[in-house]
């Protein structure tokens, strides 16, 4: 048993899900599960959806007009006829989302917010799975919801995994080919839809992995395997043949795109190797992460963080920054939802890079101003590079404003106002 997972781009129009099916007949594997993404840049337009559906005056019959065209093109372009049973699966989804949206009474936007993304995955996997059958790819689809168990922590929902390995156990057969959603899970209590973060499909997949005990993780993308730097932002770049689980999870911790950083744990713990692979090249090597060598080859990596806060705080009275102050800083980006990325600190002062996720960054700030002397910068960078050397720390700082360096054996950040 093996674990594949194609994500948005992978299935963004009707030759792309054309070349899923490409792809499992050149891989010839006949036992898989198949975790899919929403298509294309879904996940955006349901945001836009929800955000007219909070706005007094919003507009969300046109905002869902949007997701339905989309996906109805895609559909006429794997289908012949606009009465196969996909297209009455499709209408049937965006009933069910409108009369969600006309019968919901919750204010709270994080509930609000899981019920309408996750119509994009289920979508997504009905007209793949259709598409799969269609063409002689037999398959089971299956509810990831009915299996993931969660928390009701919505947008970030933490696995039940007691729970939800005895029924992907009972729910997913060795044999054949299951076809399911990615992101998704369902809380205890009412079975509401809770998803797993921004990018949560990879860890979907490996959810499945270490619950199957699967032989191994393949993650198929738009590019050749896991590189060295992102190509969008840096020049030249190199394929990374193989990656130690530790350096990987190191990669993902400073925000490496290609790997989601809750991926890579349960995957460690029962030393399951992943695969990154090019959906347009699948019969080349790409990268594995796995047990073994650190990196190969032995070079710089580059990450890059975009739209970041930089908060520098320091004590209204000049008195140190102790462990009772830091401790109180913490607890408060905790309450605001912050995702942290740097800190550093001296005697007098505390500064740290984070991640406004949730639009939190007013009320923090209100907060801050109680205790402390605060100043902050609003869209910054933070690069990070691992392994780095001298030469590429001083050609990246070159003609910028550096606001922050931190530097270890390993790793060198810079916080840039660019």
């Amino acid at each position: 048993m093996k674990i594949f997972k194609f994500g948005g781009a992978s299935t963004k129009d009707a030759d792309s899900v054309k070349n899923v099916v490409s792809v499992i007949s050149k891989t010839e594997e006949k036992n898989l599960v198949i975790v899919v993404s929403a298509m294309g840049k879904t996940t955006n337009a349901l945001e836009a959806v929800i955000k007219e559906y909070f706005s007094e005056s919003g507009d969300v019959k046109n905002a869902l007009r949007v997701v339905y065209d989309f996906h109805y093109e895609i559909l006429k372009g794997l289908f012949s006829s606009t009465s196969h049973p996909a297209f009455i699966d499709l209408d049937k989804s965006f009933k069910d989302l409108k009369r969600f949206l006309e019968t919901n009474k919750s204010k709270n936007h994080a509930f609000v917010y899981d019920q309408v993304v996750s119509f994009g995955e289920l979508i997504s996997s009905k007209i793949v799975s259709a598409y799969f059958s269609e063409n002689g790819v037999n398959n089971t689809w299956l509810d990831v919801r009915h299996c993931i168990k969660t928390d009701a922590n919505y947008r970030d929902a933490n696995v039940d995994w007691g729970k939800t390995q005895e029924l992907i156990s009972e729910k997913v057969s060795k044999k054949g080919i299951t076809l399911t959603q990615g992101f998704l899970g369902s809380e205890h209590t009412n079975n509401f839809t809770t998803t797993l973060g921004r990018e949560g499909s990879d860890y979907t997949a490996a959810i499945f992995a270490y619950c199957l005990n699967a032989e191994n993780v393949t993650i198929w993308k738009d590019v050749p395997g896991v590189l060295n730097a992102d190509p969008r932002y840096f020049t030249k770049t190199l394929l990374l043949n193989h990656i130690s689980y530790r350096e990987a999870i190191e990669l993902a911790f400073y925000g490496a795109s290609v790997i989601h950083p809750k991926t890579l744990q349960p995957l460690q713990r029962k030393e399951i190797p992943l695969y990154v692979k090019s959906f347009l090249n699948p019969k080349e090597p790409g990268t594995c992460v796995g047990k073994g060598v650190t990196l190969d080859p032995q070079t710089s990596c580059f990450i890059l963080k975009k739209d970041l806060v930089l908060i520098s705080l320091s004590s209204l009275d000049f008195s140190f920054m102790m462990e009772d102050n830091i401790g109180d800083v913490f607890k408060w980006l905790h309450k605001h939802k912050m995702k942290v990325e740097m800190i550093q600190n001296s005697a007098i002062s505390f500064s740290v890079c984070v991640n406004d996720k949730f639009n939190n960054l007013e009320p923090l700030l209100a907060k801050l101003r109680e205790k402390f002397s605060v100043k902050w910068n609003e869209n910054v960078t933070l690069y990070t590079i691992r392994h780095f050397n001298p030469s590429e720390v001083k050609a990246l700082a070159e003609n910028k404003n550096v606001l922050l360096k931190q530097e270890s054996k390993e790793t060198v950040q810079l916080v840039i106002k660019e």
